[in-house]
């Protein structure tokens, strides 16, 4: 694609040009080099595309739930077919390393199976004779138009958390993608075109926060997904939830990885650093507090700082990268200056790596902190970036507490071969998500993607069967014939 190309909205099954000539910059974060221009949708191409997924919505309601499960397994073709052109896009546009992309392509694929069973996972409830002669059934039909707001990290996995299962339920849907990452949602609808769900079922509106608040505040809209950083996910739960609509905002995390004494270090330490510097740091899954249990400080540190100084810091498309770059020069810069506070607050840094020159893309230095006390910001802030703190505790009992102290409660795990701390842990800790002797506890998506406290706001969360839940409504019918 040439740099100087700008992207389209898809409207209705067409491509069209926003309506305002201002528009970003998509750089490659690996270069700094221009991928292409993306606009910025304002209020009136949100409406163009919200009408038409507002007059598709009766015909694609109408559908039988089986024939839109077949277009899901059309779609689910398309994206097989195209798997190396999305792992590529990913790479390009966000910075994964090619393994990290395509697993990330993997487990949206995943979602769009899942998906496909709604001929099942949308089946409702019969109960005959609730009292003499009066049966009751209970129904799940779709909401109207639903709409998804979706971040830069995984640009292709989350918009697939969400579409397929909105649509399959007979919804109509609208994707609003970051505006750093959307030349891989622009390969989505296109494979969603030639999986054939009809003009209007989907719809692509790129922009940045202007498209946001016209979806949050538009009275057509009757669902809002999002997933993105903490003040932004209030921000789109209090707004949408204000103007009436079912909002479910997956937000931001400080998830700890406790690391009892007994733990094996040799297969813990390469899962907490895949963990704590996979993917740069920039998911919310992504272990950025060890809690370490004395005496496993010492050889634990010792370990992981030898380790930390060996990752290969480069582009995302070369092989022997481990820690790619982040996604923009402003969040370079951010997270810069959360190591230069660390530093300054009197944490000590136990190693550092290397990084490319800032000339050359988006990179930072994996560091890690050692003797981090809990109440440093660098312990409670989500940072997003390849930094791990390391905070030393004499006791399980005082980890979870460090642990329990964060406002968020996303995702925890730990590292033990005691079978009686890890059923401890997983039944203390205040986390959605929890690993035992694994670092990224990602569920499959038949399972929700569960975040607890300030790591989610509202009440069904993305994936499972909690999905469906959100993008059907409930209607219980009681009958009675003379």
């Amino acid at each position: 694609m040439a740099a100087e190309t700008l992207l389209e909205n898809y409207v209705g099954g067409a491509w069209v040009r926003a309506g305002t000539s201002d528009s970003l910059d998509v750089p490659d974060p690996s270069t700094g080099r221009l991928l292409a221009r993306v606009p910025r949708s304002g209020a009136a191409d949100v409406e163009a595309a919200v009408a038409a997924a507002r007059r598709a919505f009766p015909g694609w309601r109408d559908v039988p739930v089986a024939e839109r499960a077949r277009r899901l397994l059309a779609l689910r073709e398309r994206l097989e077919a195209h798997s190396d052109e999305l792992v590529a896009s990913v790479v390009r546009e966000n910075g994964k390393t090619a393994d990290e992309a395509r697993g990330s392509v993997r487990r949206g694929i995943e979602a769009v199976e899942f998906a496909a069973a709604a001929p099942t996972t949308m089946q409702g409830a019969f109960l005959e004779d609730v009292s003499p002669g009066v049966d009751t059934t209970l129904v799940r039909q779709p909401l109207g138009v639903v709409a998804g707001i979706t971040p830069f990290n995984f640009p292709v996995m989350i918009p697939l958390w969400m579409a397929p299962l909105a649509l399959v339920c007979g919804n109509t849907f609208v994707l609003k993608p970051s505006e750093r990452v959307p030349l891989s949602a622009t390969l989505l609808a296109r494979l969603v075109a030639e999986a054939g769900f009809p003009p209007g079922a989907f719809n692509l509106v790129h922009g940045d926060a202007a498209a946001v608040d016209a979806l949050l505040a538009h009275p057509d809209v009757d669902a809002i997904s999002f997933v993105g950083s903490a003040p932004t996910a209030r921000h789109v739960y209090t707004t949408a939830a204000a103007h009436g609509k079912r909002v479910q905002a997956l937000a931001g995390a400080k998830n700890h990885l406790i690391v009892l004494p007994d733990a094996d270090l040799d297969r813990s330490v390469p899962a907490i650093l895949s963990s704590a510097f996979g993917q740069s740091g920039e998911r919310c899954l992504a272990g950025s507090v060890v809690v370490a249990v004395e005496p496993v400080g010492d050889p634990l540190v010792a370990r992981l700082s030898a380790a930390v100084r060996s990752l290969s810091v480069g582009p995302a498309d070369a092989a022997a990268t481990a820690v790619g770059p982040v996604i923009r020069a402003d969040h370079r810069a951010r997270v810069l200056r959360w190591i230069a506070e660390g530093e300054a607050g009197g944490a000590t840094v136990a190693a550092r790596g290397s990084a490319p020159p800032a000339s050359e893309g988006f990179y930072v230095a994996p560091v890690l902190f050692d003797r981090v006390r809990p109440e440093m910001a660098i312990a409670q802030e989500e940072i997003f970036g390849p930094v791990l703190a390391v905070v030393r505790v004499p006791s399980l009992d005082e980890a979870i507490r460090v642990a329990n102290r964060s406002r968020f409660g996303n995702a925890a795990a730990i590292f033990t071969r005691d079978g009686k701390a890890a059923r401890e842990f997983a039944r203390r800790i205040e986390a959605g998500m929890v690993g035992v002797n694994l670092g990224v506890p990602a569920p499959a998506a038949y399972f929700p993607f569960v975040g607890w406290k300030g790591s989610f706001y509202g009440d069904l969360h993305a994936t499972g069967r909690d999905a469906i839940d959100f993008y059907t409504r409930k209607k219980v019918v009681t009958t009675r014939w003379f």
